[in-house]
């Protein structure tokens, strides 16, 4: 009797490693989700921001699709994209998802520590051909009242966001595109708000105990809304996976971010 009960035990575990390493590796990695989220601020208008970090892509696949559904489903006002979008050499495969990026107020994009490690040649060329806007250390004015500036990935590069920061109007919403997001609370008093990623959300995630590791940079920032003083942070998850192609219990995800105007 005991020999057979551990016999259906060993059966019962083998079966559910199997099946953790069926969805770590084949099914979760492409359930990609949309996080809706609505938050309040100085805005004349309302502002829909796409936000889509760590793509990791090597061609247009199954993610990608999704992508490009999503900004059909949503129709958002304006694309950001905070690094990582190869893991270095050339940005050619991102090239057929680029031209189907659309947004009224544009694509922007900054660059993540992968393009630092292994730069992928004229990174400023190669956005302005697909319609992207490719920030480093500098912003633009999107709309009279919405400044977005990005800067440099700040564990591998130089990031500077008095310089991303310089020509935004007084009263107009200041925004932040960035990497990795351990720095937060260092440049929270120049900014109402910022996008970053870099961390994955952990990328493998224990229940009850959270991600077994984070990359440097990541700080206390995994995933979701942080605040400082009056600043608030988004760090997505991100689309694609680095090093290991798993994720388990955190699936990738597109943010979708309204922006109302504060009562």
């Amino acid at each position: 009797m005991v020999s057979n009960r551990r016999r259906w035990a060993s059966r019962i575990g083998l079966a559910v490693i199997v099946i953790a390493a069926i969805d770590a590796l084949a099914v979760e990695p492409y359930a990609v989700a949309i996080a809706k989220h609505e938050i309040a601020a100085s805005v004349a208008a309302p502002l829909t921001v796409m936000h889509l970090t760590d793509l990791h892509t090597s061609g247009f696949g199954r993610r990608e699709r999704r992508v490009v559904e999503a900004i059909d489903e949503l129709r958002p006002d304006v694309i950001v994209v905070t690094g990582d979008v190869v893991d270095g050499g050339s940005l050619e495969p991102a090239r057929e998802l680029f031209t189907r990026m659309r947004a009224p107020l544009g694509v922007l994009v900054v660059r993540g520590n992968w393009e630092n490690w292994s730069p992928p040649g004229d990174e400023a060329s190669f956005y302005a051909s697909v319609g992207a806007t490719f920030l480093v250390n500098e912003g633009r004015l999107v709309r009279p009242d919405v400044w977005i500036g990005g800067v440099d990935d700040p564990m591998s590069g130089d990031a500077d966001v008095d310089r991303a920061m310089k020509g935004a109007p007084d009263g107009a919403l200041r925004v932040l595109l960035l990497h990795s997001p351990g720095s937060f609370a260092t440049f929270a008093d120049r900014v109402d708000l910022a996008f970053g990623g870099h961390t994955h959300g952990g990328q493998v995630r224990l229940p009850f105990v959270g991600p077994i590791w984070t990359p440097p940079g990541s700080d206390r920032f995994v995933e979701g809304w942080y605040t400082s003083g009056r600043a608030r942070m988004f760090v997505s998850r991100g689309v694609g996976t680095s090093i290991f192609p798993v994720r388990f219990f955190c699936r990738p995800e597109i943010g979708a971010i309204t922006i109302r105007s504060r009562p």
